[in-house]
């Protein structure tokens, strides 16, 4: 009885607090905005990361698959330029649950599988910019306010 015991713990110390708590994926709401901050619905948005692609139009909700690297946006439509976006991926709570209790074999474990990550869950892309969305400036039942890229001298 004792070695199954035995075996059954170790297996559930292997496994990461972020992997048994959180999904491999998350849902993101995409939205795009003209330059006067009217919506527009149905623009074609493609989102990737290391893990791939997902396509979904403006206005929908998709889920992302979670991972360590930053998500890259973006959102096409006739008669307006690309609105293109970066997410910024942040550690959840499951990896500080991981470190506080020393659980470092399931760290590395939901660092890898990219449990351990959110993005923002509400994203407004604005057609003809370059922006930036970080969860850390999101707030319950709101877009997350975006900042903008800054302009590199080979763009001007």
């Amino acid at each position: 009885m004792f070695p199954k015991i035995a075996i059954a713990l170790t297996c559930t110390a292997l496994v990461g607090c972020a992997s048994v708590v959180n999904d491999t994926t998350h849902p993101m709401k995409v939205e795009t905005k003209s330059e006067n901050n009217t919506l527009i619905t149905n623009a074609e948005c493609k989102l990737t990361n290391d893990y791939g692609t997902v396509s979904v139009k403006s206005g929908e909700t998709v889920q992302v698959r979670r991972s360590s690297k930053d998500l890259d946006i973006v959102c096409k439509q006739t008669d307006n330029p690309d609105a293109t976006a970066r997410a910024i991926s942040r550690a959840n709570g499951g990896m500080f649950g991981n470190i506080i209790l020393g659980g470092g074999i399931g760290a590395i474990i939901d660092h890898n599988k990219g449990t351990a990550y959110t993005y923002p869950t509400w994203i407004q892309l604005v057609f003809g910019k370059s922006l930036v969305f970080d969860r850390t400036t999101e707030k319950d039942g709101q877009p997350t306010p975006p900042s903008e890229l800054p302009v590199t001298s080979a763009e001007k």
